[in-house]
């Protein structure tokens, strides 16, 4: 199984917020947002791995600005970095006023997709191929994320989380020094 660059993986998804979507304020509701960065990180998984996947985590989604009716969301998801049979991806969201052109953060977030095979198993995948800075900062990451999660699922002991404890271990050594 070949490598992958992260750029590969890039999705964009644009959606107009109509009615339909909207809460009695007027603003996208948030699940109609989940439901669509669902997709889109699939998409991304999927053309990382080349088969079909399954969302396994969405990491704190933390609504930083509404999208209002009338307003483009765009979503852009990317794969930061492949595990044995699991894949993490970076999800941005932003927001558009299309008649001034103004564009803004809607939020961001991580969720964790599972490769399957035809019996519906778990796969391997691809390594993944971090090339720009950010992409590099977000591969490195990944694994303190992951162990993040694995503790809060009750599927790692703290002890184990190796990642973790040295960014704890690093601060408590600059408290100690001081």
């Amino acid at each position: 199984m070949n490598p992958k660059p992260a750029n590969a993986s890039l999705t964009t998804m644009s959606e107009l917020v109509l009615p339909n979507d909207t809460n009695t304020l007027g603003n996208l509701m948030g699940g109609r947002l989940m439901h669509w960065m669902d997709i889109a990180a699939a998409l991304a998984s999927m053309k990382h791995c080349g088969c079909p996947v399954v969302t396994a985590s969405a990491d704190n989604i933390s609504f930083e600005n509404p999208v209002k009716l009338g307003n483009v969301v765009t979503i852009e998801a990317k794969v930061t970095r492949a595990f044995s049979t699991s894949m993490e991806v970076y999800i941005k969201v932003q927001g558009e006023d299309l008649p001034t052109q103004f564009k803004y953060l809607s939020n961001e977030a991580y969720m964790t997709f599972v490769a399957l095979d035809p019996n519906g198993r778990p796969r391997k995948v691809p390594e993944l191929i971090p090339e720009t800075e950010e992409e590099m900062r977000r591969f490195e990451g990944a694994l303190r994320r992951r162990q993040l999660r694995l503790i809060l699922s009750g599927r790692m002991k703290p002890k184990d989380a190796t990642e973790l404890r040295k960014l704890f271990d690093e601060d408590f050594m600059h408290i100690e020094k001081a």
